[in-house]
């Protein structure tokens, strides 16, 4: 991996010299815009809706238009100026409970990996956050902007998540928060079995990205003139069902699914064996996977 940023965390009086590498990458298929014809690129080219003319990218300025319509031209140079700590440090602000922090704030996450000589510290750090269970509110400035974050102990390393600023999390404006809307005693008993016979625990390596699968087979067809693959017919039956005999249609499913995966007494969760034989089954119709269509209207 190749490191973004270098720097070190200020924790008190201890400086810890650190890199941060990205810690995460999408595995999607990055499109070209073709000309249909002939498959040509298609390039753009930067023009000035003023003078009409191509600007080369040296000339091109940053621009912010106010409300009154004036444009504020701002150079790399004003940039430079502002009053804001550009450092390559990490401030640790203050230490607080994991449950505190809304996982909402969170935007990208990297991977710390300390300097030779902060080997100690950082794992002093690591082991404090650990044992604690807390995590550490930091503020760092990467790319010229000052960015809120927070830093926690996974396995071995640190982590660090930069976070959104309180203003930029919009407030949810929906016109069901302002009703009463009530739940009956029996659906909700109905829901708590069906979120119970359900549970499981969490690992990622049991699911995968079933859409992703589906295009590279695509395209591998596309490439290779071979026949496409064709869309599995989803069931419907058309039966409209109160919401009472969804939630024990489902309750019912869920179990079957579960006694299905081997009949332990323990919890075993149906998604998981709805993924394993979906992904076993040449036709994507398992009887396993039948359930999870039966069980939409819930």
């Amino acid at each position: 991996m190749r490191s973004v940023w270098r720097g070190a965390i200020s924790f008190g009086l201890v400086t810890i010299g650190v890199r941060l590498y990205t810690a995460t990458e999408e595995h999607d298929f990055r499109f070209h815009q073709v000309h249909r014809e002939d498959g040509g690129r298609i390039r753009y080219k930067r023009v000035c809706q003023v003078c009409g003319e191509e600007v080369a990218f040296a000339d091109i300025a940053k621009g912010y238009e106010l409300d009154d319509g004036r444009l504020v031209v701002m150079e790399n140079e004003d940039f430079e100026k502002l009053p804001v700590n550009t450092d390559h440090a990490i401030d640790v602000l203050e230490f607080v409970p994991v449950e505190e922090i809304d996982p909402i704030y969170f935007q990208k996450c990297y991977y710390l990996e300390p300097d030779k000589a902060a080997a100690r510290p950082y794992v002093l750090l690591r082991t404090a956050l650990e044992q604690s269970g807390q995590l550490a509110v930091v503020k760092i400035t990467i790319r010229q902007r000052e960015t809120l974050a927070m830093l926690r102990a996974r396995e071995d390393l640190l982590v660090m998540h930069t976070m959104l600023w309180p203003d930029e999390v919009r407030k949810p404006e929906f016109d069901f928060l302002d009703g009463d809307v009530e739940v009956r005693p029996q659906e909700l008993r109905m829901a708590s079995s069906l979120v119970e016979s359900m549970a499981g625990s969490f690992d990622p390596g049991d699911f995968s990205d079933d859409y992703t699968v589906a295009l590279q087979k695509m395209i591998e067809a596309k490439a290779e003139g071979a026949e496409l693959p064709e869309r599995p017919e989803s069931e419907d039956s058309g039966e409209v069902i109160d919401l009472m005999t969804a939630l024990e249609r489902s309750v019912e499913q869920a179990r079957s699914a579960r006694g299905e995966s081997g009949g332990k007494s323990g919890k075993a969760s149906p998604r998981k064996s709805s993924r394993s034989s979906s992904s076993r089954s040449s036709g994507g119709k398992s009887e396993k996977a039948a359930p999870k269509k039966k069980a939409k209207p819930a």
